[in-house]
């Protein structure tokens, strides 16, 4: 399969990044499904460690996110992976919380799939 330019690649990546932070889809658990790794984990901006599994089973709450994402910029690990890494800035209970992000991406398949999430606060 040829190689995806850099640009075409970060347009798509950033498109499945905001994705993630649009109710539609991240509350959507077949969108979901298709979309985390089948090893995927996060460790969340709060601490906690989040698997596949609980991820999917969120329950569909509002999103105050800013969109675009600030910063997106992609770092190729190798032809079928890619950090991907941004700033968030989102309102929860009338508080802004900006957070750096960084995201493993991995091509499986033809389709790029989220294996791993990271968010610190910054």
């Amino acid at each position: 399969m040829p190689h995806m330019p850099d640009a075409d690649l970060k347009h798509r990546l950033e498109a499945l990044e905001e994705a993630l932070w649009r109710p539609e889809t991240r509350f959507d658990r077949s969108w979901m499904d298709r979309t985390l790794a089948a090893g995927f984990f996060e460790f969340g901006r709060s601490g906690r460690i989040y698997d596949r599994e609980s991820i999917i089973a969120s329950q569909n709450r509002p999103i105050r996110a800013t969109l675009p994402l600030q910063n997106f910029a992609i770092h190729r690990i190798n032809e079928d992976a890619v950090l991907a890494t941004y700033v968030s800035r989102v309102i929860d209970d009338g508080v802004e919380q900006i957070g750096n992000r960084s995201s493993i991406w991995t091509k499986r398949d033809g389709s790029w799939r989220l294996m791993f999430h990271q968010g610190t606060p910054a």
